[in-house]
């Protein structure tokens, strides 16, 4: 078998990261050897492999439901947003520099597609099937001469495309018509079919549409996957799509001890890696919120300030919405306080910024004895270490070069009291050291609450996946599935005009 497949959508948000995962996971279960791929990703959520690549955490969290390791090869281009003009490019893994929305897609994108399809080519070659990643959506005809993400990487390695469509936003039908309606005859050639994503209710009420929505494109629908709560894991950007549902919308396990654990993670701008809290979330009895306001801080027994792709704004919106000064006074009175990456950064008493923001000297909170230089190499690792006297895991991330002068050592960072600070991703993944972490942090809150004692994240990351692949198994056709990963689209299937304008 050397299949493959491209998951694209009708839009952003559509669910295209957590099918592709489900497809990965049922085909792994099936004895299949998977590998994910995307081509362009556009995120702030990204992931150290273990050769010192940054990827987006998506195809990270796809490659292990996979159950392998993720290389940069399964996404070759990342873009970091700096801001709504520009973005820095990172390529195979390691930035090559910050680029405008218009000076990307007005040349520098379709010369990165040889690159892409070498890549793709080299998974092919290496696995009996690539599930490959769409983004937006395959009809975005202002942006189609450029594409190397959708239907450019369909074309060009001569994938199926299978059009996912969210139908609890509504108006599914006229998207998936729409969306085929807008591509060229040679593009719609590659459209096989359908997947409706996130139904409620009965089924039998939704067959007359599909067999009319067949009946008008030719195309059948593979499926109809039902609304699950909180499996929106690891996902590309914003809380409106990932801990916003996941965390304030999910009922919080009861506590093992006599009280609740409340966290307030600081909703910075460009905020970056904040699925650093999902460990947390994932803890009975822990409840997380993300706020933006003073008072909002007020009756946490942790504030977590997360990383951010630009450490300067972030700093300067903490004091234009007065939760600097909420952070220095909890910082007084020892309330905890938590900084990764960027806030770590923030917490510290200076910066000097001429690669991120260009601003040169800035003063940081001063909560922590630290002094952060930016380098124009980004630092990339998986380090382990030791704290509270438990193992940890991390990654690192960041441009900021951190002078620690002071405090007790924490990871490469350092403790004041109760507050803390480190570049280290992923640590609170660690289940021996959240647990040690916890419970200083209840002890400084006076709080009864206790660490659950058979908390796994990673078994609990495991039994999501597989959640996603029992969905694909019982609610997708896996026969016609199978088919389509192995042969291709069909043939012969019918154009829908009017087709791409000219």
């Amino acid at each position: 078998m050397n299949g493959g497949l491209l998951v694209a959508g009708t839009t952003s948000d559509a669910g295209k990261s957590v099918v592709t995962a489900g497809i990965c996971r049922w085909l792994v279960r099936q004895g299949v050897k998977v590998a994910p791929f995307k081509a362009q990703n556009m995120s702030l959520n990204s992931f150290v492999t273990r050769e010192g690549a940054e990827i987006g955490r998506a195809q990270a969290m796809q490659a292990q439901a996979c159950r392998i390791e993720p290389t940069a090869l399964m996404n070759p281009v990342l873009l970091k947003p700096g801001g709504e003009q520009s973005s820095q490019v990172v390529l195979l893994g390691k930035p090559v520099g910050e680029l405008s929305a218009r000076g990307y897609h007005g040349g520098r994108q379709q010369r990165l597609l040889g690159t892409v399809l070498d890549c793709l080519a080299e998974l092919r070659g290496t696995y009996d099937a690539v599930i490959c990643e769409g983004a937006g959506s395959p009809a975005e005809i202002n942006l189609r001469r450029t594409d190397i993400v959708n239907m450019g990487i369909a074309r060009g390695a001569r994938l199926p495309v299978l059009i996912v469509g969210d139908i609890d936003r509504g108006g599914v039908f006229a998207s998936f018509f729409g969306t085929v309606a807008l591509l060229s005859p040679e593009d719609q050639e590659l459209i096989a079919g359908f997947l409706v994503n996130k139904f409620r209710g009965d089924v039998s009420l939704l067959e007359p549409g599909l067999d009319m929505l067949h009946g008008l494109t030719g195309r059948r629908t593979y499926g109809v996957l039902p609304f699950r709560h909180g499996l929106g894991i690891d996902e590309e950007d914003g809380l409106r799509v990932s801990l916003r549902g996941a965390v304030r919308e999910s009922a919080v396990a009861a506590p093992v001890g006599e009280d609740v654990l409340r966290v307030a993670v600081c909703a910075i701008p460009l905020m970056s890696n904040f699925t650093d809290v999902d460990a947390l979330a994932a803890e009975p009895g822990v409840v997380v919120r993300f706020v933006d306001r003073p008072e909002e801080l007020a009756d946490a027994d942790l504030v977590v300030v997360p990383g951010t792709r630009g450490t300067v704004r972030a700093l300067e919106w903490l004091r234009e919405r007065g939760l600097a000064g909420a952070l220095a006074r909890r910082a007084a009175e020892g309330r905890p306080i938590l900084g990764i990456c960027g806030g770590f950064q923030i917490l510290g008493e200076h910066i000097e910024d001429e690669v991120e923001s260009r601003r040169g000297a800035v003063d940081g909170l001063g909560v922590l004895p630290v002094r952060v230089r930016f380098a124009r190499e980004k630092t990339l690792t998986r380090p382990v270490g030791e704290a509270l006297g438990e193992r940890v895991e991390g990654y690192e991330i960041h441009h900021g070069v951190a002078e620690v002068t002071g405090g007790e050592p924490f990871l490469d960072g350092c403790r004041v009291g109760q507050s803390w600070g480190t570049h280290w991703h992923g640590s609170l993944e660690s289940d021996g050291f959240r647990r040690a972490f916890l419970r200083e942090v209840a002890a400084a809150a006076g709080r009864r609450f206790v660490p659950a004692a058979d908390t796994s994240f990673a078994a609990l990351r495991e039994e999501q996946l597989d959640r996603l692949g029992d969905l694909i198994e019982q609610h997708a056709d896996t026969d016609a599935l199978w088919r389509l990963i192995e042969s291709g689209a069909p043939q012969g299937l019918p154009f829908i005009p009017p087709g791409a304008p000219a």
